[in-house]
């Protein structure tokens, strides 16, 4: 979108519209006085909720000229844009922030700053309220059209968000050995035919094919770039508490993880084994019986629920895991659907996300420890809950516990093994 210097001059000669918003950069003390952080955050979300559009800072708006913005500014103005995506709108907003160079009436090259904004999954609300752009000015959205945004870019759940096209998206940013895994031995359809039937890709209202949820969770190792949350932030604490008492906060390890869906739950699988204590026995038989901390089947279970079933709605909202010495925590982010409540869990099942289901029952299990439990990430069979919950307790003594926060988060909390006995060692 707009996004060649002819292109650009073009669209600056003819002024704003519903694309194109331009503004000078003004500074006082050295630092930006103008536009203000909320401005920006304004601007920006109008795009998102409209058909996506190019910010361009360093061009005045009524006289249309490349004013520039000083080389030794542009980390100043850049750090003003970020911040107002990440701190003025809801969710968080990702535009793509390039720098770049266009002549003023003179001839000479002015470095200028491009933000570019995709339409988005989301609805976005900014200091001003839910903006959008029309024509060449933003405006609040009607609450009958605000109602009907929502529910076309799926917030009110009520189709399947893991189908959604993700904007700005194209077959390129797929890995061709990740994708194709999922094609039959005799295909005979093209790539698109084919991505489509398996839920990666669709048409958007433009009629351009994107990747979906599904596809850049399962065809990529970058989904986190589109998605931003779409990543387990694991951490490993040494004690029982994120900030002991009178103590600095202290990590063993932490690592996010990314990559594609399948792969994050085995690279969190070993994340925990590598930091989980360890101890061991002699058997009365002789040789030596190793005493984990955690069943590594339930905790297999509880990531792959975790990721499996979590809202992808929720901009910017990840799967968090927090290993502990007393025990592991584990956060997704979403109410639980349809009328399951945390105490139906062992005994219903209900699928968020079907096309990442259906793609994770194909994908085998790459690890030696693990493969053993079953074949592939996903059985569909429903089993996931009791094994999270017998097998753990028959390890710990103590039955591990699902608990709902602000109706927007499921916290799973698995009980180490004789935690106090403290035989343990990493």
């Amino acid at each position: 979108m707009l996004a060649t210097r002819s292109e650009l001059l073009e669209k600056i000669r003819l002024g704003e519209d519903s694309f194109l918003e331009l503004k000078e950069v003004k500074f006082a003390g050295g630092k930006v006085r103008g536009p203000t952080q909320n401005n920006l955050a304004d601007e920006l979300a109008a795009f998102a909720n409209s058909v996506g559009g190019v910010l361009l800072l360093g061009v005045e708006d009524s006289s249309r000229e490349v004013i520039g913005i000083p080389i030794e500014s542009l980390d100043a103005v850049e750090s003003v844009v970020r911040e107002a995506c990440e701190q003025s709108v809801k969710p968080a907003l990702a535009p793509i922030i390039e720098r770049m160079t266009l002549p003023d009436v003179t001839g000479t090259e002015r470095p200028i700053i491009r933000v570019a904004v995709e339409r988005s999954l989301f609805v976005y609300q900014s200091p001003g309220g839910y903006l959008h752009r029309v024509g060449s000015s933003k405006r609040q959205i009607p609450p009958d059209q605000l109602a009907r945004l929502f529910q076309q870019r799926s917030q009110s759940r009520l189709i399947r968000f893991d189908e959604t096209p993700v904007p700005g998206t194209t077959f390129a940013d797929l890995d061709e050995v990740l994708w194709r895994r999922f094609a039959p031995a005799q295909c005979i359809d093209s790539m698109e035919i084919l991505l489509n039937k398996l839920a990666m890709a669709a048409r958007d209202e433009q009629g351009a094919w994107r990747l979906t949820i599904a596809g850049m969770l399962l065809g990529s190792r970058m989904a986190h770039r589109f998605l931003p949350g779409a990543f387990i932030q694991a951490v490993a604490y040494e004690g029982t508490d994120v900030v002991p008492s009178g103590e600095d906060i202290y990590q063993w390890d932490a690592q996010d993880i990314v990559g594609s869906l399948d792969q994050q739950i085995l690279d969190a699988c070993a994340f925990v084994r590598k930091n989980m204590h360890m101890a061991a026995r002699k058997r009365a038989e002789g040789g030596r019986e190793d005493l984990p901390q955690f069943d590594m089947r339930a905790v297999f279970e509880a990531v792959t629920n975790a990721v499996v079933h979590r809202d992808y709605s929720m901009a910017g909202a990840k799967v968090r895991l927090r290993l502990f010495d007393d025990r592991l925590e584990l956060y997704s982010p979403g109410m639980l659907p349809n009328t399951m409540t945390p105490e139906s869990l062992p005994f219903r099942q209900s699928a968020r996300n079907e096309a990442l289901t259906s793609l994770l029952a194909r994908c085998p299990i790459d690890d030696n420890v693990l493969a053993g439990h079953r074949q592939h990430i996903m059985d569909k069979r429903g089993e996931g809950v009791s094994i999270i919950l017998n097998a753990s307790e028959q390890l710990s003594g103590k039955r591990p516990e699902y608990r709902l926060i602000d109706e927007s988060e499921l916290m799973l909390t698995i009980y180490a093994a004789n935690a106090e006995q403290k035989l343990w060692k990493r």
